[in-house]
């Protein structure tokens, strides 16, 4: 393994002198008119070396690129560029504090061969230098590149030293090489060649002003060549990257007067909506809200009966029941107000496929316009989250119906394992088998593990004949790949041990050559975690040691799958290849592997902080304009989700979108649901109706943002649309406000702290960060994540056809400046966490950073498909399950006492969306009255009094029109959710659960840390596992004792003994009191019914609890109320039992 050391990184990392740097007058852009020789080389000319005649004229400086011509046909594809993005995927980076950014060239990055021509370490021919067995150059097929026409292989290392200090000659022939030019780009097929950097302008800037102006890249003739006359003449468009001609207005339809230079063809096309809004029947609606209303206005009533009628017998027992029930009817006003407006939503992927990617005068080939998709996958520890999991996962990301060359995927490891990072390798290996299958055959899901466990019928509208022997050769081929990956625990800890003894024994043998006389001691060598190619793993070892540990190691960055070529790679009859590919694209998208640095005294920020770590790599490497981010164990289980998500993003007014987030399935859950773990209500019902208001809020997973909008900008025309506190109930003023004069871009990117039309972009290095590199890729994402201009009604976009030129090839330069980006200290100084990117200081970051967008007046849309998009797992254990309750209201709690606190919302923040981010902070606290109600019973019939003086008819007929109302609101809303009866009855029941255990826990515990600063966390103290491995519902009977069990616990005994005093003190009674005792039973039984599921956890599988148990319970019950009878006899009796006499 060789190294390579970048000393010199594209971010300036000294903020002082990026301060002087940002305070010089920029230098003005030299004049050059450059043409590309025959020989491949430019040749510039100078302003004095034109003719008199333009030398005299009046022009502005541009460079100017000139097109293909018969005279002027582009070379081959050079060597260089293809060889050093090869490089870059065959390395891997490491750096942080203090430490050079190095790159280590990587023989092979698992034990077994990697096939595919873009994975890291894939194999290769040999060089044929003596002495070197580094491998030989190889295209996107994997088939060598040979420089010289003698066939020599070389490897990259050889090649660069015969040409610099080989004077050029082939070491094979001895003949010149005929090209040794290694400082041009290179290009794929049919790829025209970039110009060189122009002084004073970055890569990212170049690209940005290519697609700007670029308004039909690929434009054509009828004969397929290069039609210069229509390109700039028709659609105006312009030479290279420079202002030769531009744009009426410069830019593209967003003008004052909105004018769009499009091709005549294209305004006299219909225009078609990406999406549509499916509106609620009136007749299921209004309904509903009237329903509402009456319930309100019911509980008013009820309420103000309620405290006008005390029971003057029971004072306290009064008091406490008309605080609870005051609670809870603003804590239900809370949760219903904003459901008044639920809608739903629909897609036309056909209209996608016709803008995006079908033929057009501004894309002549079809090229896909899509912007791209960077993939997050966040995993942390690969003992709790099995590397298989998150393996499948990003199998069926990769295997995704998106453009290839637009999607990138990122996972992030933030245990820095050794066997993360190899299972990801053998993920990536098997991609090359797995998804051209799923291409070819149209799989569904693209998840292999539950692919080959569906239920149904695997061959079913299979039309292809050999369907049936692939599917059967991938089976096999995925079982080995289990094994392999199940196996590599062992493997490493073997492999790691292996090493560990032969340095030991050189160390040895060292140190007996070295002392002769004296005897050997013992020598210590820290046991290290070694990788495949023999080298020490730089991320946390299985023996934590120094820099070596969990919260102690370098960063990290692995390229698994390097960027694939910009046309389909289609596959070829081949008898060595498992399944026949012929016409199927093999490509496969960029998969990077990132474990972001860590070093002591650094508050990372857990998940949060390594999401943000990723939003900066990736700007760096591949800026896709969208962010997808998806938990581990959260697979595609619809392959066209993403298609789906891009038409909100797509459509008129995308623009404003923040995020499209899509509902949350699971797989695994027991057919009962018994803890409520599909959360149906919420994602049916609470989302949707979110959804007629300002958006869904984010609920961490299956959720594909606008990367701008992470960034803490502005939605556009935010100084036009300014909704204002209570502009969902009246009208708002329309702030007319001039923006004419403001640049496109810094009109579209705007930071709410500023008044200025005109954004300062001095200051995004204090915002962001000192990367040049990533401030100079804002801009372009944000260019690149605009919907098409293709109407008069669409502000803010883009031309067609921007999005078809080829992305920027890989560096070890980018990389290393992606190393720099994920250290520990560059979010010092800065607003990472505070304002851009996820944000910090809450176990609960998704809620806080999606009310951050809508706080600044973005909008964001629920997306339910047809299929579902994606599919997870869900804890079905109690314990487990309370667990991640309480971790949710905790967070929920630590929003309210915060500045995030829905009730200091911004002006732009509509009324019913801060409503429902209100409810989303006070939640937890209705516990406080929940568990003091339900004790409420127990205390009736322990008393012998009840929370009314007496069971009159206006008493029971509230109650009855309260029951009633709430029920046939649960009718109308499973009517327009489309959840089933049963699940609205679950949730009901776990609302209790819950309500009792963890909700109450998560107040006290954040009560206790903003009023002493104390942090409590609540942990398993016990285990049992189950006995049976073969159950699928195995963990759903396994009791794993907590204290969050102990408040429901306590409840239901309470209720049932006092159940029991209260029949005891009824009988034994001279006048028994039955109204009081249905009364308290009732009740009593309704806390019961709802902690009926909480009982079944208790006693696990149904049948091994002994039936003496339950006869022992009852006993202690029995014996209890009549020990309660006998110390408080009921009133006028004095002796025991008073006068009930057994017959």
């Amino acid at each position: 393994m060789t190294s390579r050391s970048f000393k010199a990184s594209r971010s300036n990392l000294s903020t002082t002198s990026d301060a002087q740097d940002l305070n010089k007058p920029p230098l003005p852009p030299t004049v050059t008119f450059g043409r590309r020789t025959s020989s491949g080389r430019y040749i510039s000319y100078s302003r004095d070396d034109l003719d008199s005649e333009l030398g005299s004229s009046d022009f502005m400086n541009y460079t100017v690129h000139i097109p293909p011509t018969p005279d002027n046909q582009p070379m081959d594809p050079s060597i260089s560029q293809k060889v050093e993005e090869q490089y870059v995927s065959n390395s891997l980076f490491t750096g942080g504090f203090n430490s050079v950014t190095r790159a280590h060239l990587m023989d092979k990055v698992i034990e077994s061969e990697a096939n595919h021509p873009q994975m890291a370490g894939a194999k290769g021919s040999s060089c044929a230098i003596p002495g070197c067995d580094a491998k030989v150059m190889s295209d996107e097929r994997g088939v060598d590149i040979l420089p010289c026409e003698c066939d020599f292989k070389i490897c990259r290392d050889c090649y660069i030293d015969a040409v610099k200090t080989g004077g050029g000659v082939c070491p094979g022939c001895k003949e010149l090489y005929k090209n040794t030019d290694l400082d041009e780009s290179a290009v794929d097929n049919g790829r025209s060649l970039p110009l060189p950097l122009p002084p004073g302008m970055s890569k990212m800037e170049r690209r940005l002003s290519l697609m700007k102006s670029t308004k039909s890249v690929l434009m054509r003739s009828q004969t397929g060549d290069f039609d210069h006359n229509r390109w700039l003449f028709e659609t105006r468009g312009t030479y290279g990257y420079g202002n030769a001609i531009w744009p009426k207005d410069g830019n593209f339809g967003n003008g004052k007067d909105d004018e769009v230079s499009e091709p005549q063809e294209l305004m006299n096309k219909p225009w078609r909506p990406l999406t549509r809004k499916l509106k609620i029947p009136a007749a299921v609606l209004s309904p509903y809200r009237l329903l509402v209303l009456v319930r309100l206005v019911v509980l008013g009533l009820f309420l103000s009966w309620r405290i006008q009628n005390p029971n003057n017998d029971a004072v306290w027992l009064w008091g406490m029941s008309v605080v609870c029930e005051i609670w809870f009817a603003f804590s239900w006003l809370l949760d219903q107000l904003p459901k008044l407006c639920p809608i739903n939503r629909s897609t036309d992927l056909n209209v996608l496929k016709e803008k995006f990617e079908t033929p057009s005068p501004n894309n002549p080939t079809g090229k896909s316009d899509l912007p791209g998709i960077d993939i997050f996958v966040s995993t942390a520890d690969p003992e709790k989250e099995p590397p298989l999991v998150t393996a499948n996962t990003i199998l069926s990301i990769l295997a995704a119906d998106y453009p290839v060359e637009k999607l990138s995927c990122y996972v992030s490891d933030d245990g820095g394992a050794l066997l993360t990072f190899e299972a990801m390798a053998e993920a990536a290996s098997f991609a090359n088998i797995w998804v051209p299958f799923c291409r070819k055959h149209d799989i569904e899901p693209r998840n292999p593990e539950s692919y080959f466990n569906l239920k149904r019928d695997p061959y079913k509208n299979k039309v292809k004949s050999d369907f049936v022997k692939d599917r059967r050769r991938v089976k096999r081929e995925y079982d080995e790949f289990k094994v392999r990956t199940n196996g590599l625990p062992d493997s490493i800890r073997r492999r790691s041990d292996a090493y560990h003894a032969r340095e030991e024994i050189k160390a040895l043998k060292l140190q007996r050559q070295n002392v002769v006389d004296e005897p050997v001691e013992s020598v210590k060598i820290p046991k290290a975690t070694w990788m495949a190619d023999g080298t020490h793993w730089p991320g946390t070892w299985l023996n934590p040691g120094p820099e070596h540990s969990r919260g102690d190691h370098a960063g990290i960055i692995q390229v698994m799958l390097k960027p694939p070529s910009d046309e389909p790679l289609l596959g070829t009859t081949d008898d060595t290849k498992l399944i026949d590919l012929t016409d199927v694209d093999i490509r496969l998208p960029l998969l990077v592997y990132v474990s972001r640095e860590k070093r002591p005294g650094y508050d990372h920020n857990k998940k949060a902080g390594a999401m943000n770590a990723l939003v900066r790599a990736s700007a760096i490497m591949s800026n896709g304009p969208f962010i997808l981010n998806l938990d581990c164990d959260h697979y595609i289980y619809n392959s066209q989700a993403m298609r789906e998500g891009m038409c909100f993003m797509m459509d008129r007014g995308g623009d404003r979108l923040c995020y499209v987030q899509f509902p949350q399935r699971f797989e695994g859950i027991d057919p009962s649901d018994r803890y409520a773990n599909h959360n149906t209500v919420f994602f049916d019902v609470n989302m949707r109706a979110l959804d007629g208001i300002m958006g869904p809020v984010y609920v961490g997973t299956g959720c594909l943002f606008r990367r701008i909008a992470l960034y803490g900008f502005d939605p556009p025309r935010s100084k036009e649309h300014h909704p204002g506190f209570c502009s969902c109930c009246f009208g708002h003023r329309k702030k007319h406000v001039s923006v004419a004069n403001t640049p496109e871009e810094n009109r579209a990117l705007r930071m709410g702290d500023s008044d200025d039309e005109e954004m300062n972009l001095s200051l995004l290095p204090k915002k962001f960060g000192n990367s040049t590199f990533l401030i100079d890729s804002i801009p372009v994402a944000e260019f690149q994540g605009r919907p098409l201009a293709d109407h008069p009604a669409v502000k803010n976009g883009r031309p067609p056809g921007a999005l078809t030129i080829p992305r920027e090839l890989l560096d070890a330069s980018t990389v290393a400046e992606a190393i720099s980006v994920i250290s520990c200290w560059y979010e010092d100084k800065t607003e990472w966490g505070q304002r851009v990117g996820w944000i910090y200081g809450s176990v609960t970051e998704d809620v806080v950073t999606g009310y951050r967008m809508h706080n600044r007046g973005w909008k964001s849309v629920y997306c339910v498909t047809k299929r579902d998009a994606f599919r997870g797992t869900a804890p079905i254990n109690l314990t487990d399950r309370l667990h991640q309750v309480l971790r949710w209201a905790t967070g929920s709690v630590e929003i309210f006492f915060s500045r995030n606190n829905a009730l200091l919302a911004s002006p732009r923040m509509k009324l019913l969306q801060r409503i429902a981010y209100l409810n989303v902070g006070i939640y937890p606290f209705t516990s406080i009255f929940l568990i003091v109600y339900c004790f409420l019973p127990a205390l009736s019939l322990f008393s012998g009094q009840f929370i009314v003086q007496t069971l009159n008819v206006t008493f029971l007929t509230y109650l009855l029109v309260i029951t009633v109302t709430l029920c046939l609101l649960a009718i109308l809303e499973i009517k327009w959710s489309g959840i089933e009866l049963e699940e609205w009855w679950r949730n009901e029941q776990f609302w209790l659960i819950g309500g009792t255990s963890a909700h109450l826990a998560a107040v006290l515990q954040g009560l206790l840390k903003v009023i002493a600063g104390i942090e409590i966390s609540f942990t398993l103290t016990s285990k049992s596992g189950g006995d049976d491995v073969d159950d699928e519902y195995a963990d759903l009977y396994v009791v794993k004792w907590t204290a969050l069990m102990i408040p429901p616990i306590t409840i239901m005994m309470v209720n049932l003994i006092a159940i029991a005093v209260g029949f005891s003190r009824t009988i034994y009674s001279v006048i028994p009191q039955w109204s009081r005792l249905i009364g308290g039973v009732f009740f009593s039984f309704w806390v019961l019914a709802h902690l009926y599921p909480f009982a079944k956890g208790l006693m696990g599988r149904r049948g091994r609890t002994p039936t003496i148990v339950f006869v022992w319970s009852g006993l202690i019950a029995i014996t209890i109320s009549l020990l309660w009878v006998a110390i408080n006899p009921p009133s006028g009796n004095t002796q025991i039992g008073g006068s009930f006499q057994f017959p």
